[in-house]
């Protein structure tokens, strides 16, 4: 069994959740993202998703898209990414995701980056610019390789659509929370909830919230009805914001937030209706 479907079978079985940090690999070096993916694990994140920097990153704000220019500029490679991956995953339990570009698999090439990827020790991947219809040939040779691939459905998705999303994803269902770009947002949605019900309707699959969960309270929101809560652009703002103070800092910085984040996961949510 593939070590996504592993962690959520666990979950469902304990009736606990999931945390889902996101942390651009590279940023502020290789050797503190990797410090951060053991960070993300002790500080009770169950999976965590690997940004592979882009150029021109689809469905990023801000915050990710300037740390994905800061790894960029310092030299980040994706080889650099899968050899840390190798070197550290033998130490980790934590499922790993890569969250990258199609443009990057397709350069490399497509069963290449793939095989590379899973033998280095990742799980699965979210492919953002890849349209389901086109993902036939790319989810045969993932699946091939004992890997997962989960496609986003975002609120304005046509029902029918969501309904082929969830049928060619695998390991989970990424919801978005609202529609647009990631980044931080002081409320979720109102919909959100009848929304996972739905999709509980269509598909087996654990559902994963994400895009403008930034809170504990936020995780909470989206535990009480999904699967997973996904973190991105606030974790990587407090890798932002303490950069220029050195590694340690920033390991010790995210880590708290993580820390904070976690215990969403087992306490009431506030201002969130199940039904």
């Amino acid at each position: 069994m593939n070590r996504i479907d592993q962690i959520f079978a666990n979950h469902a079985q304990q009736g606990t959740k999931a945390l889902m940090p996101y942390l651009t690999m590279g940023d502020p070096d290789i050797q503190t993202s990797a410090r951060l993916i053991h960070a993300a694990q002790d500080a009770g994140a169950s999976i965590c998703e690997l940004g592979f920097p882009f150029s021109d990153p689809v469905a990023d704000g801000p915050t990710i898209q300037a740390s994905m220019t800061w790894a960029l500029e310092h030299g980040i490679k994706s080889k650099a990414i899968l050899e840390m991956v190798a070197e550290h995953r033998s130490k980790l339990d934590i499922g790993l995701v890569a969250m990258v570009s199609y443009s990057i698999v397709h350069k490399i090439g497509d069963e290449g980056f793939q095989k590379d990827a899973i033998d280095s020790g990742i799980d699965g991947f979210i492919i953002p610019d890849l349209a389901y219809e086109e993902s036939t040939k790319v989810r045969e040779l993932i699946a091939k390789h004992g890997g997962i691939l989960s496609f986003l459905i975002a609120p304005t998705t046509p029902e029918a659509r969501a309904i082929e999303i969830a049928k060619a994803s695998s390991g989970f269902i990424y919801l978005l929370a609202r529609a647009g770009i990631t980044g931080e947002q002081s409320d979720l949605p109102p919909d959100l909830a009848p929304r996972v019900a739905r999709m509980r309707e269509i598909s087996e699959l654990p559902i994963t919230v994400g895009f403008g969960v930034s809170t504990d309270n936020h995780v909470r929101q989206v535990v009480s009805v999904a699967d997973a809560a996904i973190v991105g652009s606030a974790i990587v703002r407090r890798i932002t914001e303490a950069r220029g103070l050195g590694s340690d800092a920033v390991v010790q910085s995210t880590q708290a937030f993580m820390s904070d984040l976690a215990r969403g996961l087992t306490r009431a949510p506030e201002g969130c209706q199940t039904s």
